[in-house]
């Protein structure tokens, strides 16, 4: 029998469907040693375990013991999964780790190549910065990579929060010099920690604030926001981490508690 007419389209071999998601596990204030931190590595090696991540992303003040011998120790035994799990691992410096070599004790176990850097995959860039910092050449350095990039989805991760409403309020520096440029090369999503608890913003100028600094350390007290903020659209004084997922044109985002327990839900088309 011949058949006429009939014409079968294969995919090539350059063909490809919708790009997988990518995910991101963030946590801050968490390297306090001990049966705490270890317990809190088990929590999020728990939770991805069920929900996979491509990145675990710290938030800074990975180690309060401002010993590197002691953090090494501590790091692999709450997240030295990671490598088992096939999960990358970004960091950020914050207040507690700096004081120590700089924090440079610190790049290997959280694959820092220096202080302040870019990560890329798929349709998505992390700005990964150091806000003990806030100099002309870090700030430079951002302006030129985000007016450079093409990503689709830019997110920036740091310590000190450009709003929070805690123990703490705004870092001068952070909003003076890179809210800015937040704002002009449309950075969507900007993660900190330092204030022991979770919050989050409302969109100010197209970019939304997301503080989590319940990784292990003794929460504090959330307090009135000043008029100038935007809005804070939710708040817990509680332990966890942030799980964020972007598929296509949409990011989600929750905080988790160490229970696996989901407080707070967003979500955004970019």
């Amino acid at each position: 029998m011949v058949l006429l007419g009939l014409v079968v389209l294969l995919p090539s071999s350059g063909w490809a469907g919708p790009a997988p998601p990518v995910r991101v596990i963030a946590f801050g204030d968490f390297g306090v040693g001990g049966d705490t931190q270890r317990g809190f590595g088990a929590a999020v090696r728990r939770f991805e375990s069920r929900n996979p991540a491509d990145y675990l992303v710290t938030l800074g003040d990975n180690d309060y013991t401002e010993d590197p011998e002691e953090f090494h120790e501590n790091w692999e035994a709450g997240f030295g999964w990671w490598r088992r799990a096939g999960v990358r691992v970004a960091g950020v410096l914050g207040n507690h780790d700096v004081r120590v070599q700089d924090g440079r004790y610190q790049f290997d176990e959280l694959t820092m190549p220096r202080r302040y850097y870019r990560r890329a995959i798929g349709p998505v860039e992390l700005y990964l910065l150091d806000s003990n910092d806030v100099d002309d050449a870090q700030t430079t350095w951002l302006r030129r990579t985000l007016s450079r990039s093409r990503a689709r989805w830019k997110l920036a991760v740091f310590h000190h929060p450009a709003f929070t409403c805690g123990a703490y309020r705004s870092h001068p520096s952070v909003v003076a010099r890179w809210v800015p440029l937040f704002e002009r090369f449309r950075v969507r999503l900007v993660l900190s920690g330092h204030d022991h608890n979770y919050q989050r913003f409302a969109p100010r100028r197209g970019v939304r604030y997301v503080v989590h600094g319940g990784g292990g350390q003794r929460l504090y007290e959330l307090r009135t926001c000043p008029s100038r903020y935007p809005r804070r659209l939710a708040a817990r004084a509680e332990h966890g981490f942030l799980y964020v997922v972007i598929r296509g044109n949409r990011l989600s985002g929750w905080s988790v508690t160490p229970q696996g327990r989901r407080t707070d839900h967003f979500t955004f088309a970019g």
